[in-house]
């Protein structure tokens, strides 16, 4: 991978993730005897998705970031239709690991918040590596 430039990525980025909570995202599309409210997997899907918006377009050519670590609290429900936001600020770089503080809210209500770490890896070297494991039957 083509050394990054540390100058380029640093604390302070922030991105962000919008989105319409749907039926496929609540506990009730994995169990119909569960409510049909926002999944914590699915929060953290978001959480992720506005870390690498954050630093997306500093990467260096080839390179994406790949989320290592999550450490969240799901603090409020919401039902499918409720709009999500998510936001994260990236607090600490080291090298390749970036650190993130992360919210996400629905109106004034915070939903879940915490930190999700992330590395910067060759996209090229992770497509490999998973096209050489064979599919789980």
């Amino acid at each position: 991978m083509t050394q990054h430039n540390p100058a380029r990525i640093e604390p302070g980025l922030e991105g962000f993730c919008q989105r319409i909570v749907p039926r496929e995202w609540t506990l009730a599309h994995i169990d119909p005897s569960l409510p049909a409210v926002f999944s914590t997997p699915a929060m953290i899907g978001i959480m992720e998705m506005a870390c690498t918006r954050a630093v997306r377009n500093r990467l260096p050519a080839g390179a994406i970031t790949v989320g290592v670590r999550i450490e969240v609290d799901h603090l409020k429900s919401v039902p499918a239709g409720a709009t999500v936001v998510a936001v994260s600020k990236l607090v600490k770089v080291d090298g390749r690991k970036l650190i993130f503080e992360v919210e996400v809210r629905s109106g004034t209500d915070i939903i879940g918040r915490g930190h999700v770490f992330h590395t910067i890896v060759r996209h090229s070297r992770l497509i490999g590596i998973t096209a050489e494991k064979p599919a789980s039957r």
